[in-house]
């Protein structure tokens, strides 16, 4: 199948449509609270909305991507777009990298130059990957769609294929969040040409036993998780369930598709509660644009049905994966892993690391982390 460049030019007449509905708005009555355990406070999403309307330019980020280099092709039906970075190292390493919700590509904007040169970032030349950075079906620029049935296994195995496609025949792979979960079916299905994984989320849940067994580090991870799960995960729940409920209001309003997606943000970050002191606001709305003039929301959304429905149809754990594996476990992630965990799924073991600094979308974040850590749990694969 044919791989296609493929150029970026939203047409203005979008952006003015956006910029209408923004300012017909029609805002909610405060929070009664002075924090943000009912959600996102309103001035908060009044001061990202009102910076989205009148200060923010979606040529800049336009150029951002276009300038990385962006291709399309089609995968099992459905077209797949990707960045593609090919490092000026002849000897790097292919890697595919990828995102989770209510992420996108633009996840590792700032550990793409590091990883495909680090030469030119005070790095050594000898640990460079080619980057091939996918958008998710029913994300983004990809397309949708029209059937259930597309599961995180059936994208791993279109990212299987789409290496395969660019002529790679040793190659990693690496994501977070539902990243994680892709890059997990791909080490389940061990094709001969992936070398090894890097994950900084674990998908996995501990089971009665490890949590009955639980050391006193191991139950304050048990403690953040279930925190996670019982208060924050009001998204999960929605999408997992009425997807198409949810998707009406994201595909009308750009305030609520920003408030939704701003919640994980400020939830998840190395600064919990405070998302401005972990990203910008041009960060946070160049993400959100991805989501908001493809019209993902609802299409996104559906990806967490498809994962319950096939969590359900599942019979019995998992198998362990054996090929080679990473893993990094950020302080401020609150659905955090134990090293004895992780070694009883993932027996290649390659490289752990517990970080000081840094929450869920570690790659955004602290990108000199997180390009160190994919380094190290490449550095013997190569």
């Amino acid at each position: 199948m044919q791989i296609e460049p493929f150029t970026l030019r939203v047409p203005e007449s979008q952006l003015a449509d956006l910029r209408e509905r923004l300012r017909l708005t029609r805002w909610p009555e405060p929070e009664t609270v002075s924090d943000t355990s009912q959600g996102p406070r309103l001035a908060k999403i009044r001061a990202l909305c009102d910076h989205w309307s009148s200060g923010y330019d979606w040529r800049r980020c336009e150029d951002l991507l276009n300038g990385f280099g962006q291709f399309h092709t089609e995968i099992d039906g459905v077209g797949i777009h990707f960045l593609h970075v090919r490092s000026p190292e002849p000897d790097a390493l292919p890697l595919v990298m990828t995102h989770g919700w209510p992420g996108s590509v633009l996840e590792f904007r700032k550990v793409i130059g590091p990883l495909t040169d680090p030469a030119a970032h005070g790095g050594d030349p000898r640990s460079a990957f080619h980057l091939v950075v996918p958008t998710m079906p029913n994300f983004g620029f990809s397309g949708r769609t029209t059937e259930p049935g597309w599961t995180l296994a059936r994208t791993a195995d279109a990212w299987i294929t789409l290496m395969d496609r660019l002529g790679y025949d040793r190659w990693g792979a690496q994501g977070g969040d539902l990243g994680a979960g892709v890059t997990d079916e791909i080490g389940r299905k061990a094709p001969p040409g992936c070398v090894g994984l890097h994950l900084n989320f674990a998908m996995f849940f501990p089971t009665p036993q490890e949590r009955a067994e639980a050391t006193p580090e191991e139950q304050a991870m048990l403690d953040s998780a279930d925190y996670f799960w019982e208060t924050l995960s009001g998204y999960a729940k929605e999408q997992s369930t009425r997807p198409q409920t949810i998707g009406y209001s994201l595909a009308d309003s750009p305030a609520g598709q920003a408030a939704w997606i701003y919640a994980m943000f400020q939830d998840t970050c190395g600064t919990p509660g405070d998302a401005e002191a972990s990203f910008t606001h041009d960060e946070l709305l160049d993400d959100i644009m991805l989501y908001w003039l493809p019209n993902a929301g609802s299409s996104s959304a559906r990806t967490y049905w498809e994962m319950a429905r096939a969590r359900a149809a599942a019979s019995g754990p998992p198998a362990p994966i054996t090929i080679p594996a990473g893993f990094t476990m950020a302080p401020r992630e609150h659905v955090r892993k134990s090293r004895r965990w992780i070694e009883r799924r993932y027996p290649d073991l390659v490289h752990f690391a517990e970080l000081d600094r840094g929450g869920h979308f570690l790659a955004l974040e602290q990108p000199d982390l997180f390009v160190a850590e994919v380094r190290a749990s490449f550095a013997g694969l190569r």
